[in-house]
């Protein structure tokens, strides 16, 4: 073999090493179920600015926001370990690295391991015991409760609404402010707003998930009324609880706020009215693009409070 075409083939082989080291990193990442994950990071951030609008030291929020990322990212890799089985019968997941054999069963855990132990020691050491067990409950209700509670019970959507409500606390409790009325009724507004938000979705993916034996109100009930249902509550009931972030004396501009959050909760409730009236595809799209919409908006009405 020539000079050249040696190197050329130590050439290919070296891109195709780095090329395979961020396939692998890529897996890892997806592992984690990153728009969950910074979705979280983004609430947790948040929380923290209205609880402590005057500032948090940067190296207290860099930790919590660390920390939190770890053990959310651990408790998306368990939960993709779990339900490798289910995943490999839904065309919208048999593509994640388990199912699709690009991970091994013990790299998972490993790596849900060393990310749980090491978040948790980040936010115990260099937050506060408190946002370490508010991250804790949001694991454990996430991994050993919501998880395996997908396959027996449509009640599954109901506790993990908990768990995607609890970062709220996380924020909160690293600036060392108090839980008072305002701080649970903004974790209120995010279990509320779960199940306008997941109840589309559910809809959308409910052949799916009867495929894959998973216990959704949708699969349960297949007319959708159920789901329109539960829908409809949560929207009309985020209506007066998102109003109660406004009431502190320290709130900045909150007839704005009042105004744009009932504005955004009617139309929530306008978008969940039609999902329950039509219970098709056209109407669950709508209503999941309007609950986005809603969470996205309130969240920066929130930060207007905080001012």
């Amino acid at each position: 073999m020539s000079r050249i075409t040696l190197a050329n083939a130590l050439s290919l082989s070296r891109s195709r090493a780095r090329a395979n080291v961020w396939v692998r990193v890529g897996d890892y990442i997806e592992l984690t179920k990153p728009r969950i994950v910074v979705l979280e990071l983004v609430t947790i951030v948040v929380a923290a600015h209205l609880a402590s609008p005057w500032g948090i030291p940067a190296a207290v929020l860099m930790h919590a926001v660390m920390g939190a990322a770890l053990v959310a990212a651990s408790a998306g890799a368990f939960n993709q370990w779990w339900e490798q089985s289910t995943d490999l019968l839904m065309r919208r997941t048999a593509n994640r690295p388990l199912p699709a054999g690009r991970l091994t069963s013990r790299e998972v855990i490993w790596f849900g391991a060393v990310t749980l132990i090491v978040g948790v020691t980040e936010l115990w050491l260099a937050v506060s015991p408190l946002t370490t067990a508010m991250a804790l409950a949001t694991w454990l209700i996430y991994v050993l409760m919501y998880t395996p509670l997908k396959t027996r019970s449509p009640l599954n959507t109901a506790v993990g609404a908990v768990s995607g409500a609890l970062p709220i606390l996380i924020g909160w409790t690293a600036t060392g402010a108090p839980l008072d009325m305002r701080a649970w009724a903004v974790v209120a507004v995010m279990f509320l707003w779960q199940f306008p938000h997941f109840m589309a979705i559910a809809w959308l993916y409910r052949t799916e998930y009867a495929k894959a034996g998973q216990r959704m109100l949708t699969v349960v009930d297949p007319t959708g009324l159920r789901a329109g249902a539960q829908a409809v509550v949560g929207a009309l009931a985020l209506v007066p609880v998102s109003m109660v972030p406004a009431m502190s004396a320290r709130a900045g501009s909150p007839g704005i706020y009042c105004f744009w959050t009932l504005l955004l909760g009617v139309m929530q409730v306008a978008a969940a009215l039609m999902f329950l009236i039509h219970c098709d595809d056209r109407s669950a799209r709508r209503l999941l693009r309007a609950s986005l919409l809603y969470l996205i908006c309130w969240m920066g009405l929130l930060l207007m409070v905080a001012v």
